[in-house]
């Protein structure tokens, strides 16, 4: 969307850079961030959101926590490219709540997900009999993270 980007004024961006840090911030003190009054900054932000620019709110959820003690990326290669065949993967892929991203690549690779399980027995199951039995999985490499550096939701908002 970066036609979109190109409309927004340091304004919207301090609203969305402040945003993305803290979904959760009150109007009032967004406004004061921005240098508004409360009414304009929430009408900045409806139109923000209904522009397509801020696509949700959510919760950053510790997967520890809950029990996923391991996560995977696994590179997937389809037997055929054809559109169908992949729009059958990604739908397939839609089901799984293992998966948490799935990016179609360009290159040898088709598809690179994302994965949370409990633990290794658990992934294995998952790979084994949810993963490559797949519509159109022709290989799956996987790879489990040791440890991850860094986690940054959202992407770097640009000064105008």
């Amino acid at each position: 969307m970066r036609s979109a980007s190109l409309l927004l004024d340091p304004i919207d961006r301090t609203i969305l850079s402040e945003l993305q840090q803290d979904g959760r911030i009150t109007n009032v003190e967004l406004a004061r961030r921005a240098g508004l009054t409360a009414p304009p900054c929430l009408r900045r932000v409806r139109t923000l959101e209904e522009g397509g620019v801020i696509r949700g709110y959510h919760a950053k959820l510790n997967p520890g926590a809950l029990g996923y003690g391991i996560t995977v990326f696994a590179l997937v290669s389809l037997r055929s490219q054809a559109e169908e065949d992949l729009r059958a993967f990604e739908a397939h892929i839609a089901t799984l709540p293992e998966v948490r991203e799935c990016h179609m690549l360009n290159g040898e690779i088709d598809f690179i997900l994302k994965i949370v399980a409990h633990d290794l027995q658990a992934f294995q199951a998952f790979l084994t009999s949810r993963l490559t039995t797949a519509p159109h999985v022709a290989s799956v490499k996987t790879s489990l993270t040791i440890r991850t550096s860094k986690d940054e939701p959202g992407v770097p908002v640009d000064p105008a």
